[in-house]
């Protein structure tokens, strides 16, 4: 699925989740919303699109990042807060924006180490962080990238991918173009890449490991 496919596809569904009946409650219960899965290169754009979501759904958005790191020869999966923290943070920001409903966006999900595998399946599943839930009203989005643009990924087990919607997302040239003529890049940009579309996205490995290049 190309980014503009994806950006649309998800935006349907945060208004259908967010979409309330006659007596103002969820149409769709939180249960049973599925979080969505984002899988897709470096710089693709997954993170631009949720930005571009929340701004046309006018809502919320809070971002955090998982990354890995390594102390003394062991990985271990860091934010630069607790779970709890992320959760206190949507709070804080409705607060602050008065904006109720949102988007809780995690990137780089399955950077996740194996110990926090248990504690990441239950928020995806019950939508909570031991006993700190997160809040009605938000949708929680996750991103990855597949294993062979990083080597610090896992892949999910079945379990967790069957309580996820998971969405693949490929670099396309052609919607890369509309994107570049409505901003109005510059046109040496897409006259290179007409004449290079190989490069477009291309990845390669060399001596420093995997390198890779966006239209970015």
């Amino acid at each position: 699925m190309n980014i503009k496919k994806a950006k649309e596809d998800i935006k349907n569904t945060v208004r259908a989740y967010l979409k309330k009946n006659d007596y103002g409650q969820y149409s769709i219960p939180s249960i049973r919303q599925r979080p969505m899965l984002l899988m897709g290169p470096p710089g693709i754009g997954k993170t631009q699109i949720m930005q571009q979501i929340a701004q046309e759904c006018n809502i919320g958005l809070v971002a955090y990042t998982i990354k890995e790191k390594t102390f003394d020869g062991k990985s271990y999966s860091v934010t630069e807060y607790t779970m709890s923290e992320i959760i206190y943070s949507i709070y804080q920001y409705m607060e602050e924006s008065g904006k109720k409903e949102g988007i809780l966006f995690i990137d780089e999900i399955n950077c996740v180490s194996e110990t926090l595998a248990p504690t990441m399946l239950q928020f995806l599943q019950c939508k909570t962080f031991g006993n700190q839930a997160v809040p009605e009203g938000w949708i929680i989005v996750a991103a990855g990238n597949p294993p062979e643009y990083n080597r610090s990924v896992h892949d999910f087990d079945f379990v967790t991918l069957d309580r996820v919607r998971k969405i693949d997302i490929e670099a396309d040239l052609d919607i890369f173009k509309g994107y570049a003529r409505a901003r109005h890049l510059h046109p040496f940009i897409l006259s290179y890449l007409e004449l290079r579309p190989q490069n477009f996205y291309r990845t390669e490995n060399d001596v420093d490991g995997i390198q890779f290049v966006t239209a970015r």
